[in-house]
């Protein structure tokens, strides 16, 4: 039996299934959870992989897949949220429930998790946590305010119980794509709700679709993303933040680097 077990929610597509693959090659214990177990591809049958059912919106399968767990490898080391999906569209589109349902995902599924596992972490008096956000955590961008909402609350959320965390010697950590060339792109684009009939925006939003176009020519394999999780876990290190992929690099550094009012007259450049 290998030393070391990771859980990864959203392990179908994506950041999630290659973070998974590189885990096991790394010679972890991997719990590979997803809501259709069917999905799980070549992960399936690895003798170091449980494929296990898990919907981030249901306790009761986030219960039974830590039991899994533990029942199988004997311990849990890391849990990393990964599970989520992007709603797109000018605000004034989106109806309340695909708000609530991208929140109950994005934010309120990630916290169930957590409230799930903690238990477990203070009784071994460690563990650790990797939520995945984004670069839209740090910035906002037009036409995916929901999303990018979302993912401030997840920034907020992860940093304020870092703190807490600490006490019981568990750490968070958090790390940051750009975008990424998965399906998680295909899915969201699906539920794009544009400008929703209202020919208002219909200027605006051609000019930002392209400036967003931009942005997505950088996105970085998932293979890249998952090699900086992989690393983030594995560090040894209580750093909270972790920043991944060059296609954003540069909203993220006039954020980080520039007045407010400078800030914001530079994106504005980037969308008017």
């Amino acid at each position: 039996m290998n030393e070391k077990t990771v859980l990864i929610t959203g392990s179908s597509t994506g950041f999630g299934h290659a973070t998974a693959r590189l885990f096991a090659d790394k010679c972890w214990n991997v719990v590979a959870t997803m809501r259709d177990v069917t999905a799980a591809g070549d992960l399936a049958g690895r003798d170091n992989v449980l494929v296990s059912r898990l919907d981030v919106t249901d306790p009761a399968t986030i219960d039974q897949a830590i039991k899994n767990s533990i029942e199988r490898f004997g311990k849990l080391d890391a849990v990393i949220n990964n599970a989520g999906y992007g709603q797109y569209g000018i605000f004034e589109t989106i109806p309340q429930e695909s708000i609530q349902k991208n929140f109950d995902v994005n934010v309120f599924g990630v916290m169930n998790v957590i409230r799930a596992i903690m238990p477990v972490f203070r009784r071994q008096n460690e563990g650790l946590i990797l939520n995945v956000s984004s670069v839209g955590g740090l910035v906002g961008l037009p036409a995916i305010s929901i999303y990018l909402s979302t993912k401030f609350a997840l920034e907020g959320f992860t940093e304020s119980l870092s703190y807490e965390l600490a006490s019981q010697n568990i750490v968070m950590k958090i790390v940051e794509p750009g975008g990424g060339d998965t399906a998680f792109h295909a899915r969201s684009s699906k539920l794009n709700t544009g400008n929703g009939g209202l020919d208002s925006y219909g200027a605006f939003l051609e000019r930002a679709n392209a400036a967003l176009g931009k942005l997505a020519k950088g996105m970085a394999a998932p293979e890249r993303i998952a090699a900086v999780i992989y690393s983030a876990v594995t560090d040894g290190t209580k750093r909270l933040r972790y920043f991944a992929g060059d296609d954003v690099k540069h909203l993220a550094e006039a954020r980080r680097k520039l007045s407010d009012e400078d800030y914001e007259n530079y994106m504005r450049a980037q969308f008017a």
